[in-house]
């Protein structure tokens, strides 16, 4: 029997870790949606954008079956972050920690479903460095575990062994558990709850990627002008093809989608264009892309 003590230890652990984590844990309840979050701040939740549709209403399942209404604060796509409102003061805000998650740790991912506990304990498998969403999104951290969780996980609370939150559980490409770190989550929630949504970089111009000569020499081409847009103020015309972004070579599409994040709203760029063949250049003030 003493062989097994430092299991029966250990799972007794987990339990009261579940516990203590559980209460900052709700379930989210709506059309076509059933999903996990976590109190952020008072009133607010925390949980995954994906994991909503594009309307409808939603209601959030505090531990043990009481249920609340929530409205949607805002949403961010590229990082898969959404922010709920709720109607009266929720207890038990998550602690979440900035520090950096180490591969071979364990993680638990504690989310919630009819009230109660729903609960998935694995290894981190990777631990990385800042990375970009397929969406375009800054994720400060590349953390992914080795674990498959329920759909209904999806916006969990991921901790560590000692209930410091390492972020939220997002289901990446091929159902792998990644994790919005908390430097993520405390960096993108307040803009949500401010403006509702992430401001992104807006051009105004339609493009298309090109080669510019028979050494593989690349460039984007301007396809179509938006009336009264940055790119129609600026004076691009359809037909040029812009080969350089603030003195920079333009390497393809994607590296002049990553351009165009939130800190680059206002700020002039000056463009590099060949038009008819001819170079010149044009100066551009990047606007903020208006809401879907």
């Amino acid at each position: 029997m003493s062989d097994l003590s430092p299991l029966t230890a250990f799972s007794d652990a987990l339990a009261d870790l579940t516990a203590a984590t559980a209460a900052s844990v709700v379930g989210i309840e709506g059309p076509r949606t059933l999903a996990s979050g976590f109190v952020w701040r008072p009133g607010l939740v925390l949980c995954a954008e994906e994991a909503l549709p594009e309307e409808g209403e939603f209601e959030v399942v505090l531990q043990g079956g009481a249920r609340r209404p929530a409205r949607l604060a805002g949403r961010d796509p590229s990082t898969d972050i959404a922010l709920l409102r709720i109607e009266g003061e929720l207890s038990h805000p998550a602690r979440l920690d900035a520090g950096a998650a180490s591969a071979g740790s364990l993680a638990l991912a504690t989310g919630a479903q009819a009230g109660s506990p729903l609960v998935a304990l694995g290894v981190v498998a990777r631990a990385g460095g800042p990375w970009r969403s397929l969406r375009g999104g800054e994720i400060d951290a590349h953390i992914e575990l080795d674990l498959r969780p329920r759909f209904e996980a999806q916006g969990a609370l991921v901790t560590d062994m000692e209930g410091r939150g390492l972020g939220m559980l997002v289901m990446g490409p091929r159902r792998r558990a990644l994790v919005i770190p908390s430097a993520t989550l405390e960096r993108v929630g307040p803009i949500l709850e401010r403006h509702g949504r992430v401001p992104r970089g807006y051009l105004g111009l339609g493009l298309q990627p090109v080669r510019t000569d028979a050494q593989g020499g690349r460039g984007v081409m301007v396809m179509s002008v938006e009336p009264g847009g940055p790119g129609d103020a600026c004076g691009a015309r359809q037909g040029d093809v812009i080969v350089a972004w603030a003195g920079e070579r333009v390497a393809g599409m994607r590296e002049l989608m990553r351009a165009l994040g939130p800190g680059s709203v206002g700020r002039a760029i000056v463009l590099g264009v060949r038009r008819g063949g001819q170079p010149l250049e044009l100066t551009l003030t990047i606007g903020e892309r208006p809401a879907a």
